[in-house]
């Protein structure tokens, strides 16, 4: 009986410091994922582009999506995917697209997960250094728009 007590000790302890090594992800507040998307749009109104953002933690799950009263039915997927992209791989999509087009054994990129659109308009979420999720704008007439307004959704929101 004592043996197995010290044997049920030392796996307690053992799991403990296992415990203790894992870390902790960082979480992507819904208010701030709110806010991100209506940051987006809202930069993206005042240049006369009716768009979707959609906003998804590390993981790519969707923690919100907008979409401007105008803005095509396309762009709440689009929107999406670029953000689920930007978040799984760590880069703006539009980095990635030129990637492809720099080294075009690479297209197997698109095919990787369904989820996956490499055009430009998603960028990560950086928060002190750490990934916690991905924004994505589409809807806008160019990647780079998009991109320019989701960049302008994390300057204002994202210190």
């Amino acid at each position: 009986m004592f043996k197995t007590c010290l044997a049920v000790t030392a796996l307690g302890a053992s799991l403990s410091a296992q415990a203790a090594e894992l870390t902790t992800q960082p979480v992507l507040p819904l208010a701030m994922a709110q806010e991100l998307a209506s940051h987006a749009v809202m930069a993206c109104a005042k240049d006369g582009y009716n768009v979707s953002v959609a906003v998804v933690d590390a993981s790519g799950v969707t923690r919100t999506i907008l979409r401007a009263d105008k803005a095509g039915p396309h762009t709440l997927e689009s929107s999406r995917k670029k953000a689920y992209t930007s978040a799984s791989m760590g880069r703006p999509t539009a980095d990635l697209a030129a990637l492809i087009k720099k080294m075009p054994e690479v297209d197997g990129l698109r095919d990787m997960d369904p989820n996956i659109l490499i055009l430009g308009g998603g960028l990560p979420i950086m928060v002190n250094g750490e990934k916690v999720g991905g924004i994505g704008v589409g809807g806008a007439p160019g990647g780079h728009l998009d991109q320019a307004c989701a960049q302008a959704a994390l300057n204002e929101v994202v210190q």
